[in-house]
């Protein structure tokens, strides 16, 4: 892991240079870090090269004081990228990570090869959910929400037979830094692309979960919709579809990015 100081914050990453043409960025979910994407890295083997980061205030990167906003996160990306000399990538975002993609599809199109937004919408939850999350985690901890976050990401039947695997996204998801797990509530409580999600040009893939109930199918047909050169894809998973049916979902980026 290696890290990098930027104008007000520290962002920790994982760079695997395989040499190829091209390179995949992953960013992680709310509650979550870079190790979300493991089963994919062992998957794509060297298929690109592989960047992974922690969303500010998540993991080793460091939080910074005060609320955050999806366009300070999506900046973030392009400051490692800057760092890193990268200039186009394909981008892989999941929930909040979702949001930045979108943020990125809008902003610097420029920068990006294909976009995938997975479990994602262009307005997740609303505003009073949002507020009340972050009142009950400043008053009593990330321990007060696990049985609901369990219920958020995984199908019971994923529960039961993987519950070690489990286990372990929970055991990251308690120990997430508490001001920048609110800061980010409060970054995803505020982003809504409604209106502006239609501008994204790149060829993007959308990856929803049939069971997940924080972004439906629906949402993920909204996007659709709204983005010009877009396609669908549904599997039957909660919200953390990439970590539930791993092998499908990697599948469904290399067809994707390579064709």
């Amino acid at each position: 892991m290696s890290k990098i100081k930027m104008q007000n914050t520290t962002l920790n990453y994982v760079f695997d240079d395989f040499k190829k043409e091209q390179t995949l960025v992953f960013s992680n979910s709310l509650g979550t870090d870079l190790t979300m994407w493991d089963k994919q890295i062992e998957l794509l083997g060297t298929a690109f090269n592989m960047l992974r980061y922690d969303t500010r205030g998540h993991g080793k990167s460091e939080g910074t004081e005060g609320e955050y906003s999806i366009e300070m996160l999506g900046n973030d990306v392009l400051d490692l990228l800057n760092y890193l000399k990268i200039e186009k990538v394909n981008f892989c975002g999941l929930s909040i990570g979702g949001l930045t993609g979108q943020w990125l599809g809008i902003h610097a199109p420029e920068r990006l090869n294909k976009l995938i937004l997975c479990n994602t919408a262009v307005k997740i939850g609303n505003n009073e959910g949002w507020n009340t999350r972050i009142e009950t985690v400043q008053k009593n901890g990330l321990d007060s929400i696990v049985s609901g976050t369990q219920e958020r990401w995984f199908t019971p039947e994923f529960v039961i037979e993987n519950k070690a695997e489990v286990d372990s996204v929970l055991s990251t998801f308690v120990q997430t830094p508490l001001e920048g797990y609110i800061s980010c509530c409060a970054a995803v409580r505020d982003a809504d692309f409604t209106n502006e999600v239609s501008k994204i040009s790149v060829p993007t893939l959308i990856i929803s979960g049939t069971e997940d109930l924080v972004t439906t199918v629906k949402d993920g047909d909204f996007l659709m919709e709204k983005i010009p050169n877009s396609i669908l894809a549904a599997l039957k998973t909660a919200h953390i579809s990439n970590i539930e049916k791993a092998d499908d979902f990697t599948k469904l980026l290399i067809e994707f990015i390579k064709n």
